[in-house]
């Protein structure tokens, strides 16, 4: 077969180009930048110790109109991942089975899936617990809903919003993407791992270290044997994390809460 012609080729590595542009602002990339705003907003209020944060805040006090915003929010936010995963069938190819996020193999992508979360977690709970120790890094709120008989499914539901949002933008597509541009593993797994802890930034140094230890393990999994090239375990470990941080949260006594730093009536 003959080589593509390099003015097509080239065009097409500008396309892509634009087109991560595109696919990263509209997802990620617009949660870093605000991010990285609201660090600096932060650094210049005060110590960041002194500081909190809310995920999964509450959008009205009238209980079944918050339900409607919860679930809305995390419907439009799925968007992206729509998006991405229609692209990367540009050339015929299931995007479902490019970046395995499919059923194909379930035990050995919940085994791994349990066994990432486990490597990340305890260290990530480490870094977060020293952070708040050393005073670089807020105090984050969890879960800031109410307790309706519908808090812990919209709970539920958000982490795997998540884990889908985050494994396959910033590592199935852009990973797949990069490597069309012929990027090497070093530089695809260090911007992958930059872009996902620049948009826990607002969190502190602390959340921001162990995002980027994750996204070097998380990429560097994907690309790797053990990884062949399935996004389905990264979802899974990275949904589970964030059901024991939204959940524990909601339901742990304060007292334990209180001792690594957090406490629930922490405030924005």
């Amino acid at each position: 077969m003959t080589s593509p012609d390099p003015p097509l080729e080239k065009s097409r590595s500008r396309r892509l180009t634009a087109e991560i542009w595109i696919v990263i602002g509209l997802s990620l990339g617009q949660s870093g930048v605000y991010a990285v705003v609201a660090i600096i907003a932060a650094l210049t209020r005060g110590p960041l110790g002194e500081q909190s944060t809310a995920l999964n805040a509450s959008q009205s006090p009238r209980p079944y109109l918050d339900l409607t915003y919860q679930i809305l929010s995390i419907t439009f936010a799925l968007v992206p991942v729509a998006l991405a995963l229609y692209l990367l069938s540009d050339r015929g190819r299931s995007p479902w089975r490019r970046i395995g996020l499919d059923a194909r193999r379930p035990g050995r992508d919940v085994a791994w899936g349990v066994g990432l979360g486990a490597l990340i977690g305890i260290p990530g709970l480490g870094l977060y617990v020293a952070g708040r120790a050393l005073g670089i890094t807020v105090a984050v709120q969890a879960s800031a809903l109410d307790p309706y008989w519908w808090t812990v499914p919209v709970l539920l539901l958000a982490a795997l919003k998540n884990g889908l949002l985050e494994e396959v933008v910033v590592v199935g597509y852009l990973v797949e993407r990069l490597q069309e541009k012929r990027w090497g593993p070093v530089a695809i797994v260090a911007l992958s791992a930059f872009i996902r802890g620049s948009y826990h930034l607002y969190q502190g140094w602390g959340p921001f270290a162990a995002n980027m230890l994750m996204g070097v393990i998380f990429a560097t999994f994907y690309l790797s044997r053990w990884g062949r090239r399935r996004v389905m375990p990264l979802v899974i470990a990275h949904t589970l994390l964030d059901v024991a941080a939204f959940v524990g949260y909601q339901l742990l006594p304060e007292d334990w809460l209180t001792a690594i730093g957090v406490t629930s009536s922490a405030g924005l």
